[in-house]
């Protein structure tokens, strides 16, 4: 990788995204797991649903604090190495951040303080609303987030306007529905979901495995092996839904997954298994299953999936066409005000590839001026490293699966085992914590450096959108974020193996009549006195 400034600040936004989302599949599931459990608690008026609540809502909140501080460091990189990316797509990828700032974030972060301190101020009833508030409000800051994203995977509901040199919205609607944001947020936080019940279940069991908080462990075995395993089942669902839309939206990030190097005749085979090589433009020891391609690509046996050469062709013929659409633009651009009818006419018609001629810069100053070379370069410049993408997408996906394996069975033995878990499943939930967090790294992977070389797709390539700075201040604020980014993750551990050591402030007995066994007696803390209300 060539170091320069757009590398550079290419490095340090991924460094900072993959760092913030370590806290955000954990806030969007753990405060619906929490959720759950007050309204159990309101229902049953059973102290150990309170207890619970009270813990991993500590936990929560520990988590939701660092993912504030490090998501708040997030937007202001637009400004500082994006300047020129944010002055063009400003007005429509600003949009649904200020909703998520105005709304979501002060929902989310109102309600948060009164989870905390309310309980003695509120009605049993009106903590539990504070609490799915909380949980609301988690997900739909989510959800403009992935609406902002979305676009920049694709870019509907806005043009290009050549006087302002920007492009501006003409649809919210279209933005807010775009159908790869909607896909994206079902299944990021149906992510989010399994992640948190991955945590929940590793930490039940490696309390069960101390023989520690066991009243406690076992019935969040339970809620978190439903939970889970209706999420698990929800992400594999939700993530067909997001590669059909993929099919329909960004054909070369489909076809780079999928080491698609030709096009296949209808319908296409899923590659299970290979090692793709990139010049040979061949998948060696490739493991084909037939028909699978196509059927979730295109949800029929008869319409094709593009290849990458065949994108490749179909990119140099929108890169010929974008320099029509930028000559015209400098016409345009020569008075305004009084534009040639002609030089309007050839924009309109050819507008919309106006940001595959932008690719061209990284080999001339003026498209214009392109060679037949030039133009070929660029065009391949649009495949990206297709190996990286094949394999995280294949990790991300086994673990999917395995995710669903382990929640049923954690899921049967809880309903029908009368949760006697055996101690190699045990260890097997303990291991397995830090695996969705892995899979939901892959899954940004997949999404983001599959879109390159644009950062929003087909309308701005990644070169142009960096702010003018020199490599050493992008490489000092990227020391600079990764000394204060390690600070804070070893503070985050820190807390959160220093309160589930802890455990919760005391172990509650269950009634034996409700319990089906005499209660344990605690283990942290005399229960005397903490009797279950009637």
């Amino acid at each position: 990788m060539e170091l320069d400034v757009v590398e550079l600040s290419r490095l340090q936004f991924a460094m900072t995204a993959m760092y913030h989302f370590l806290f955000v599949p954990l806030t969007l599931g753990l405060s619906i797991l929490v959720a759950i459990m007050e309204t159990v608690y309101v229902m049953t008026n059973r102290p150990i649903w309170r207890q619970m609540t009270k813990f991993w809502g500590t936990l929560f909140g520990i988590n939701f604090v660092l993912g504030v501080a490090t998501g708040i460091t997030m937007e202001f990189q637009f400004g500082m190495n994006w300047s020129y990316y944010s002055h063009y797509v400003g007005d429509v990828f600003g949009a649904p951040l200020a909703v998520e700032g105005l709304m979501a974030f002060f929902l989310e972060a109102t309600f948060v303080g009164l989870f905390f301190f309310g309980w003695d101020k509120l009605s049993k009833v009106g903590h539990l609303t504070v609490t799915w508030l909380v949980a609301i409000g988690s997900n739909f800051s989510a959800l403009w987030i992935l609406i902002a994203n979305g676009w920049m995977q694709n870019p509907v509901g806005a043009q290009f306007n050549p006087l302002s040199m920007r492009m501006e919205m003409t649809s919210f609607y279209d933005v807010v529905f775009n159908e790869v944001a909607q896909a994206k947020f079902v299944h990021t936080v149906s992510a989010g979901y399994v992640t948190a019940a991955v945590f929940v279940l590793g930490v039940s069991a490696w309390y069960l495995l101390k023989d520690r908080h066991t009243e406690l462990a076992r019935r969040s075995i339970a809620v978190a092996a439903s939970f889970g395993l209706a999420s698990a089942l929800s992400v594999v669902v939700l993530g067909d839904e997001s590669g059909y839309s993929v099919t329909h939206s960004q054909k070369m990030k489909l076809a780079a997954i999928e080491a698609m190097w030709e096009t296949e005749p209808a319908p296409a085979s899923f590659t299970a298994f290979g090692f793709p090589d990139q010049e040979a433009r061949e998948t060696h020891y490739a493991l084909h299953i037939p028909y699978a391609m196509g059927l979730i690509g295109t949800r029929s046996l008869t319409d094709e999936i593009p290849g990458i050469a065949e994108l490749v062709e179909d990119a140099e013929t929108r890169i010929r066409s974008g320099i029509i659409a930028y000559d015209a633009l400098k016409e345009i651009r020569k008075d305004p005000n009084h534009a040639p009818a002609d030089a309007t006419a050839l924009f309109e018609q050819h507008g919309k590839d106006l940001g595959f001629a932008y690719l061209l810069k990284r080999y001339v100053d003026d498209p214009r001026e392109a060679t037949a070379a030039d133009i070929a370069k660029a065009a391949e410049d649009t495949v990206p490293t297709v190996w990286p993408l094949f394999w995280a997408f294949r990790i991300m996906v086994g673990l999917g699966f395995a995710f669903i394996g382990v929640m049923a069975y954690f899921f049967y033995v809880a309903s029908f085992k009368k949760m006697t878990f055996p101690r190699p499943a045990l260890y097997l939930a303990v291991i397995m914590i830090p695996a969705p967090w892995i899979a939901a790294e892959l899954g940004w992977f997949v999404a983001e450096y599959g879109r390159q070389p644009w950062t929003v797709d087909g309308v701005l390539p990644t070169a142009l959108s960096v702010s003018h700075l020199s490599i050493t201040q992008v490489a000092m604020t990227l020391a600079g974020f990764i000394a204060l980014y390690s600070v804070l993750f070893l503070i985050e551990m820190g807390l959160m193996i220093k309160y589930i050591r802890k455990g919760p402030y005391l172990d509650v007995p269950e009634m034996p009549a409700v319990a089906g066994s005499a209660p344990s007696a605690s283990r942290s803390a005399p229960a005397a006195g903490l009797q279950p209300a009637e």
